[in-house]
């Protein structure tokens, strides 16, 4: 004699409760050690790598240096807009594209190293200038995102939490950054890597939906060392300033200088990112900076 919620089930054609979870454990643990990976690698774009430390890291791969007692007089920095190496620009042919990344990229250093230094436009005199490169990139598999927002949105619906994303088709991307003393001397440098993984990365219908995720990730660790002028330790646990929330909501960023790399999308953003959206549905174009 069938239950009442049995029978339901049987009618609705929902599969048997053992079944339900066992394909959620083969999915959950799928999703934990599936991620993609990219190796690090010189660019040739740094004034010297004879500083950088060994490889280390986890989620992700770094060489580092930084010159603390140098840091701590710095009072202005610039940003160089971050480029793309010929290598790199070669795998995202659309420039539109390779656009999303670097001024995500470049606004979340502007607006993390806001909380210590004041920033002034490109090419002003400062006492520091950054100087960013993206030196490998592995695009997003646009179709293979797509089912997975599909899997994971659908089965928020029916369990009490979604699965996590497919880990199929993941991006990665490859940095290498410095800064540079106005004295032309380096001050900080760090070769970085990181791959999409499925728990953290949202999948988003885009060749660069996974690049444009990790480009904050890569801001945020390279603006602690600057501001901190040491190697970070450990993950990053503080409360954002007031500023640093503002900016995340859209809003205006501290400094004029940070306009010129667009504003966050904000919860606009966080919703579409949530559902798959392409970055360039909510992305809000750099205001150009007036000058006199």
């Amino acid at each position: 004699m069938y239950s009442n919620s049995h029978l339901f089930r049987r009618l609705l054609g929902y599969p048997p409760r053992p079944s339900l979870f066992a394909c959620l454990a083969i999915l959950m643990s799928m999703a934990v050690t599936g991620c993609t990976s990219v190796p690090l690698k010189e660019g040739g774009t740094l004034s010297s790598y004879s500083n950088l430390g060994a490889p280390k890291g986890t989620l992700a791969k770094k060489r580092l240096y930084v010159d603390g007692q140098h840091l701590a007089a710095v009072k202005t920095v610039s940003i160089v807009p971050t480029i793309f190496s010929f290598s790199a620009a070669s795998r995202i042919k659309s420039q539109a594209d390779r656009s999303l990344v670097s001024n995500a990229l470049d606004r979340a250093l502007c607006v993390a190293l806001s909380d210590r230094y004041q920033m002034v436009p490109a090419g002003q005199p400062a006492d520091l200038t950054i100087r960013s490169v993206v030196t490998d990139i592995v695009p997003t598999n646009k179709a293979m995102a797509g089912v997975a927002t599909a899997v994971t949105v659908g089965t928020g619906f029916v369990l009490p939490v979604s699965v996590p994303r497919l880990p199929v088709g993941l991006g990665a991307l490859a940095v290498e950054a410095e800064a540079v003393g106005s004295n032309g001397v380096q001050s900080a440098a760090m070769l970085w890597a990181r791959g999409a993984n499925s728990i953290q990365n949202n999948p988003r219908v885009s060749e660069v939906g996974d690049a444009y995720g990790l480009a904050s990730k890569f801001a945020g660790d390279f603006s602690r060392m600057l501001i901190s002028g040491k190697e970070p330790k450990g993950l990053n646990i503080s409360l954002p300033s007031r500023q640093r929330a503002q900016s995340w909501l859209g809003g205006k960023p501290k400094y004029a200088a940070c306009d010129a790399f667009g504003r966050a999308p904000g919860l606009i953003g966080a919703v579409a990112a949530k559902y798959g959206a392409p970055p360039e549905w909510t992305e809000r174009k750099p205001k150009p900076l007036t000058t006199h």
